[in-house]
C-alpha cells in the first residue's frame, strides 16, 4: 500500500512538472520596419516545450524534460488577431524548432522546440507579419538615458555579452540594439530607413545558424551600421553601443 501510495505521488509530481507553464509579457521597444511587425522569443529548453504567442503574451510549456525557461521576448508591436504574411524563423538552438500552429483564424502561434541532448540549450526564433501600421508610434519621454527602461536595457546587454554563446547570436543583438536606439534617437518615416539593415541582419543571423557564410552581406551591413553612427542625432550612449556592435561585426569578419 505504501509502495502504491509514492508511486501515485510520483506520478503527480511528473505530470505537474510536464505541465509547467510560464507566462510572459513582451517588451514591446518600437521602431523597426512600419510595414513589419516582429517579435523575437529566446528560450532555454531540456527536451519538449512549446511557446504560444498571442498579442503581447506569450506561454512556455514544458512537455518533457527539465523545466524550460524564459530569456527573451521582445516586440517591435503586439502581434495582431489574424496578422497578414506571417511568418516564423528559426534562428539559434541545436535541436529543432517548427511552427505547429499559425495564428490565422484568432487563435495563438505555437512554436515547438525539441532538443534530443541530455543538458539545456538556449533556442531563438523570429515570428513576423505585415504590420499596417500607418503612423509612428509616440515618441518615448525624453532624456531614455536615465529612465527606468534604459537602464534595464542595457543592463540586460551587459548581461548578453556576459555569456558564452553570444556570437552565435550577434546579428540578432545588433539588430535588438538598432531597433531600440531608433526608437529614440529618430522621428518620422526617417526612422525607417534603416529597414534594410534590419532585414540584412535577419538573412545573416539565419545564414550563419546554418553554417552558410555571406561575407559580402556582412560587409553591407558593417557599413550601413557605420552610415548610422554618423548620424549626429545619436545620443553619445546610444552612439558608444552602435560603435560597440560595429566593432564586434569587424571583429567576426576578420576573424572569419
Amino acid at each position: 500500500m505504501k509502495q502504491r501510495y509514492l508511486i501515485t505521488i510520483a506520478a503527480l509530481a511528473a505530470t505537474t512538472a510536464s505541465a509547467q507553464t510560464l507566462e510572459r509579457r513582451a517588451n514591446i521597444t518600437g521602431g523597426g520596419d512600419r510595414d513589419r511587425g516582429k517579435c523575437t522569443i529566446e528560450v532555454v529548453v531540456d527536451g519538449q516545450a512549446e511557446v504560444e504567442i498571442r498579442g503581447d503574451r506569450a506561454t512556455l510549456r514544458n512537455i518533457t524534460g527539465q523545466p524550460p525557461q524564459w530569456r527573451r521576448f521582445v516586440c517591435n508591436e503586439p502581434m495582431p488577431p489574424n496578422p497578414a504574411a506571417f511568418r516564423f524563423a528559426g534562428i539559434d538552438g541545436r535541436g529543432h524548432q517548427n511552427l505547429v500552429r499559425s495564428p490565422q483564424g484568432g487563435g495563438p502561434a505555437v512554436v515547438r522546440i525539441e532538443d534530443p541532448q541530455s543538458g539545456s540549450q538556449g533556442y531563438t526564433f523570429d515570428i513576423m507579419w505585415q504590420s499596417g501600421r500607418i503612423t509612428a508610434p509616440p515618441p518615448p519621454p525624453e532624456p531614455h538615458a536615465d529612465d527606468r527602461d534604459g537602464d534595464r536595457f542595457y543592463r540586460e546587454r551587459q548581461d548578453f555579452y556576459r555569456g558564452g554563446d553570444w556570437r552565435g547570436r550577434l546579428f540578432a543583438r545588433v539588430q535588438q540594439d538598432l531597433d531600440y536606439v531608433s526608437r529614440y534617437s529618430f522621428r518620422g518615416d526617417d526612422r525607417y530607413r534603416l529597414t534594410s539593415v534590419d532585414r540584412e541582419l535577419d538573412d545573416l543571423q539565419r545564414d550563419f545558424a546554418s553554417g552558410r557564410w555571406d561575407r559580402r552581406a556582412l560587409n553591407d551591413v558593417i557599413d550601413s551600421l557605420a552610415r548610422v553612427i554618423a548620424d549626429n542625432r545619436l545620443a553619445p550612449r546610444d552612439r558608444q553601443l552602435l560603435q560597440d556592435d560595429l566593432d564586434r561585426l569587424r571583429n567576426l569578419r576578420d576573424r572569419r
